[in-house]
């Protein structure tokens, strides 16, 4: 997403820090599943109960930053949500068996830190997503 979003319309926060274990807490979803991905439209209204799940969520983040994203939403939005869930499921499970731990490293882009929550407070669209 960060590659797609040429525009810099989307934000994140881990679902383990700070920002998203608030966020969890307030509306009351799991604040132990990480294998998951929480699109929030308009983090200014985060108090109101306004959120999209798993490949939901990651259909509007992709019509969000357009271009290619927009038109790799539409082809996702072609299989019925619970195929794209249980896909979305598999690769969850199996991301650590395949690609291994998460590593620190450092960014492709500099400027992509400042798209994270738990490093800096911003405004606009927020996808919050486990990394």
């Amino acid at each position: 997403l960060l590659q797609l979003d040429e525009h810099g319309q989307l934000h994140f926060a881990s679902l383990q820090g700070p920002q998203g274990q608030a966020y969890l807490r307030i509306h009351g979803l799991p604040t132990s599943d990480f294998e998951t991905l929480v699109y929030v439209p308009d983090w200014k209204r985060r108090g109101q109960r306004e959120f999209l799940l798993r490949t939901a969520g990651v259909v509007a983040a992709l019509r969000a930053v357009g271009g290619s994203g927009a038109m790799l939403a539409a082809i996702l939005k072609i299989f019925p949500v619970s195929w794209r869930d249980a896909g979305y499921r598999l690769v969850a499970g199996w991301r650590y068996r395949i690609f291994g731990p998460a590593k620190p490293r450092p960014w492709v882009r500099p400027e992509w830190a400042r798209r994270f929550l738990d490093a800096v407070e911003t405004r606009g669209v927020v996808g919050m997503e486990s990394r």
